[in-house]
């Protein structure tokens, strides 16, 4: 019985996860086989697939020093080692910030970056993409005693001068003070920034992603972890000691760093770890139970949460137990409650995220699969039925029909193009509205405030920086909307055009729009004011760790408006593609209308025959509706399978 829920709920999602991508590119094959392929369509569905491929499901561990977190974690995923994977004894708790995941490309290492790194510019998403900036440690995973050795590297520290320690964030005075150390010469501090390890544990192998992020202190002086990383993360399990409850700095890493990565408090719980401390054999069983509740009913009070998403848990119990294979301790352990909310609920979480990207980037395609598959089934019937009542004996009627229909021809020809005239107006408005968000103009801006936050020797000056900085890329995107607009109506335009004149199937364009990035772009900015206003930050204002503050909202905004630009690229190019499918489709049944009618004018086969080919011609035509069905049922789409049923 070891994690057997958690492993089962995973692979299962793992699964599903195959399956949604099998179905995906059975779609991409679909509409490759019927001529609906272009590369906007390829280029989305490519990159659904690729971010399905790489999806992770990132639990996000925090908790202050000597909470029993690592234990929590060792006990929860790596019991099956036998031994402490990850360094968890007393006096050897987690110095870095450290992600476990499995690379499937660069194999089994742990990676740690130097402490120096933080007196650079550069991010740790910058960083990443440097492997020649880490120290590599290759793992052996057939020996669980080498892992476990190479792990200690986690906990690695070195004693610097005081000097030293404050140019890297990580001396504060008012600390010291409280401490005894406020004439401290030299101190300890982590040898390692950040650690990657990556190993093929099942869990891991299946998606599993674990951040581990230690302490008030390596939070309150790395922003990228608050206002990055764990905002990214599907969970965060914070986690507290049962038999001390909230303390001041606990309280102080729950609302400056925790709360502020999950607004909406979804994907968050509290784990009081270390219940067997608790444990009175006077008081008993009864007392051992109110005792533990009574702390549960405290922490939600002061942590504002919902009683149900505080676990009490041991989580060196459940290690030893796992261990040992003993059912009763395990019990005694109580982390089945945790586990189960980790599958129940975190899993599908993400799969329901999962499934909402999957349409909202393929719907639109999807219905138009499902419009243009059935425009051209419903033509056919029409086409057929009409030429059932007609005449053919009658030769003037069917040249009648020739010339109408040749008449039709000629006015979509000149329509189709006043639709290219559209389309190269709309081509420039579009640029337009894409170099709104270009690289350079972004830069530029970006490029001035940094080389005023560089002269500035005060915090009050660089805060007047950042401010500027985003009051420049508010107008940025304020400047934007007004070509936004002009574009958008231009669509609807040509849409409306085509509709009306040739009784198109009516598909609502889809518009752009930049008021996310608008949300986005001020929540970065109240992120980081609430970041630059807590009590950790406040009494270190005068080191790398407001720097390091700007340089991670400038790379988000940077990245929101890359995201933009990207946005605007992608709808430009798709947004006129299901009225040309429509239009290439129109021509293709007027040609074959023209075709049919001469044939039956030159009396080449009889009526009969031609009445024949015609509905030889639905067959195809149903079973590409019905393949289409097939997939989006598959996909489980059901919004979509329901539009389809015949």
């Amino acid at each position: 019985m070891r994690n057997l829920e958690f492993k089962e709920q995973l692979h299962a999602y793992s699964q599903w996860r195959e399956q949604l991508m099998r179905s995906i590119e059975m779609y991409r094959e679909w509409r490759r086989r019927y001529g609906m392929s272009d590369i906007h369509s390829t280029d989305t569905i490519l990159n659904i697939l690729n971010g399905l491929e790489n999806d992770r499901i990132t639990l996000a561990f925090a908790a202050e020093f000597s909470r029993g977190k690592t234990e929590l974690i060792n006990a929860l995923f790596f019991s099956e080692t036998g031994v402490r994977l990850l360094p968890s004894s007393p006096g050897r708790t987690t110095m870095c910030p450290t992600e476990i995941f499995y690379d499937k490309d660069g194999g089994s290492y742990i990676r740690v970056l130097d402490i120096k790194t933080r007196l650079t510019d550069e991010s740790l998403i910058e960083f990443k993409q440097k492997p020649e900036a880490w120290r590599q440690i290759t793992l052996d995973c057939d020996s669980p005693t080498q892992m476990q050795g190479a792990f200690k590297q986690l906990v690695a520290t070195k004693t610097v001068p005081v000097e030293v320690a404050n140019k890297l964030g990580l001396w504060n005075e008012h600390e010291a003070a409280e401490q005894g150390q406020e004439n401290a010469v030299e101190v300890e501090i982590p040898c390692w920034r950040h650690a990657l390890i990556s190993f093929p544990h099942p869990l891991l192998k299946e998606g599993l992603s674990i951040l581990d992020t230690p302490g008030l202190n390596a939070l309150g002086t790395e922003p990228e972890l608050t206002l990055s990383m764990l905002p990214n993360a599907q969970a965060i399990i914070f986690v507290l000691a049962a038999d001390t409850g909230v303390t001041k700095s606990d309280l102080e890493m729950w609302n400056s760093h925790i709360c502020s990565a999950r607004n909406n408090r979804q994907g968050l719980a509290v784990v009081m770890n270390k219940i067997d401390a608790m444990w009175d054999d006077l008081a008993g069983e009864v007392g051992y139970e109110m005792a533990i509740k009574k702390q549960i009913a405290t922490s939600s009070n002061i942590l504002k949460i919902d009683k149900k998403l505080i676990f009490p848990v041991s989580a060196k119990q459940a290690l030893l137990a796992k261990v040992k294979n003993d059912i009763p301790l395990l019990e005694k352990s109580r982390l089945k409650s945790l586990e189960n909310y980790l599958s129940d609920d975190i899993l599908k979480q993400r799969q329901n995220i999962l499934m909402n990207t999957v349409v909202k980037d393929m719907g639109f395609l999807i219905k138009e699969s499902s419009n243009l598959t059935d425009s051209k089934l419903n033509n056919a019937v029409k086409q057929l039925e009409e030429f059932k009542k007609i005449d053919f004996e009658n030769k003037d009627m069917t040249g009648k029909l020739m010339s109408e229909t040749r008449d039709r021809q000629k006015a979509y020809t000149e329509n189709v193009e006043h639709f290219q005239t559209s389309r190269r107006v709309f081509t420039v408005q579009a640029k337009i509205l894409i170099e709104s968000f270009s690289k350079e103009k972004i830069d530029e801006i970006i490029k001035e405030t940094r080389l005023e936050m560089s002269r500035s020797l005060t915090t009050f000056g660089m805060k007047k920086s950042i401010r500027k900085l985003f009051d420049a890329l508010r107008n940025l995107l304020q400047d934007s909307i007004d070509i936004t607009n002009e574009t958008r109506r231009l669509v609807k335009a040509i849409h409306k055009k085509f509709h009306d004149e040739y009784g198109f199937k009516e598909i609502e364009p889809k518009l752009f729009s930049i008021q996310q990035y608008q949300d986005d772009l001020e929540g970065v900015f109240d992120e980081g004011e609430a970041f630059r206003t807590s009590t950790k930050t406040t009494m270190t204002e005068q080191s790398v760790v407001v720097t390091k503050l700007y340089s991670t909202l400038i790379t988000k905004a940077r990245n929101i408006l890359k995201q933009a630009y990207k946005d605007a690229l992608t709808w430009s190019n798709g947004v006129l593609t299901p009225l040309m499918h429509q239009i290439k489709d129109h021509k293709k049944q007027i040609e074959n209308r023209l075709q049919m009618l001469k044939k039956i004018n030159e009396s080449k086969g009889s009526v009969s025959d031609n009445i024949a080919h015609l509905k030889s011609e639905l067959e195809p035509l149903k079973l590409q509706r019905k393949e289409l069905a097939f997939i989006i049922k598959d996909m489980q789409l059901d919004t979509f399978a329901d539009e389809l049923k015949s």
